[in-house]
C-alpha cells in the first residue's frame, strides 16, 4: 500500500481524495480504439477509426501519452518512474 495514502474515520474517500491516490507514483495503461481518442485527447489530430491504441493515464485519469503499443506505454511510465497497472 502507498505510504502517502491518507485515510480518515469520516467514511469513504471522496472523489478528489480517491483521484489523488498514487498521483505522481502510479499510472495505468488503458487499451482503446482510435474512435475514443477525441474524448481523452481533444487536441489530437484526427486518427483513422478502428485502430487499437493504448493510453497511459495518470492515477487521476489525466492522459500522459498515446501509443500503438502496450510496451511503449509501459516504457514511458518507467522512464518517468511511474508504476503501471493495466485496465481490462
Amino acid at each position: 500500500m502507498n505510504n502517502n495514502a491518507k485515510f480518515h474515520d469520516d467514511g469513504p474517500l471522496n472523489k478528489a481524495e480517491l483521484a489523488a491516490l498514487g498521483e505522481g507514483q502510479m499510472a495505468y495503461v488503458k487499451p482503446l480504439l482510435s474512435d475514443d481518442i477525441a474524448r481523452l485527447f481533444p487536441q489530437a489530430p484526427e486518427i483513422k477509426p478502428g485502430l487499437r491504441l493504448f493510453a497511459l493515464l495518470s492515477a487521476s485519469g489525466e492522459p500522459i501519452v498515446l501509443t500503438d503499443s502496450h510496451d511503449a506505454a509501459v516504457a514511458n511510465a518507467w522512464a518517468h518512474d511511474l508504476e503501471t497497472v493495466s485496465l481490462h
